[in-house]
């Protein structure tokens, strides 16, 4: 069976990956929330997802297929992260009117975080034109490779039913769904349980229980 190379992304990979994020997570019912209006998403999308991109790089690890056609930025959550006092005006520097949306949205993930020390799954982005290939597939295999040989439990959140659906077949399981306001979608956070020193992982946790 044909197996995707995955391999860590660098500075060079930027405009490839940024461009995958932006059109990766550009429909939806997060994205129809966050910017109702297709051409000002299409502009944010694309510094927001710069800032997270490099972000990642700097902070976390981000790895990348070898066509420069899929993403995933990880990070290991030790603690608690403290609130970042210049997020605001960052936001507003990137999203402009739509900044409270991406306020709330940030503050909501932070708030899905277990408790325990565990790796975080920011994102994983496919190519529109690339999706269903195994590319999404291959990113996340690599990742849970490295952390089944760890021991280390993994946790994300999903912004629709389909890549819901996605994580749960790679061994993911459901917490308690978070609401975005009123007028907002659903977000789930998903876990999925560390490997012991055998190589099977443990009980999963029961939902909304982290």
């Amino acid at each position: 069976m044909f197996r995707h190379l995955v391999r860590p992304a660098t500075r060079t990979d930027a405009g490839p990956l940024i461009a995958v994020l932006a059109e990766a997570f550009h429909d939806g019912p997060l994205a129809d929330w966050l910017i109702p209006d297709p051409g000002d998403r299409r502009t944010v999308y694309y510094r927001y997802f710069r800032d997270a991109f490099y972000h990642g790089l700097d902070h976390g690890e981000v790895h990348t297929t070898g066509g420069q056609t899929a993403v995933a930025i990880w990070y290991h959550r030790r603690e608690a992260v403290p609130a970042r006092p210049d997020r605001p005006a960052a936001l507003d520097r990137i999203a402009g009117a739509y900044a409270p949306k991406f306020l709330l949205l940030e503050e909501a993930i932070e708030g899905c975080h277990p408790d325990r020390p565990h790796h975080y799954l920011a994102y994983l982005a496919v190519d529109p034109t690339r999706q269903n290939q195994g590319l999404g597939t291959a990113l996340l295999n690599h990742g849970h490779g490295r952390l089944d040989q760890l021991g280390a439990p993994a946790h994300l959140e999903a912004s629709n039913p389909r890549n819901r659906g996605l994580y749960l077949r790679h061994g993911y399981t459901t917490g308690r769904t978070v609401g975005l306001a009123s007028d907002g979608p659903a977000i789930w956070p998903m876990c999925r349980a560390a490997a012991d020193v055998t190589g099977e992982r443990s009980r999963l946790p029961r939902p909304g229980r982290y």
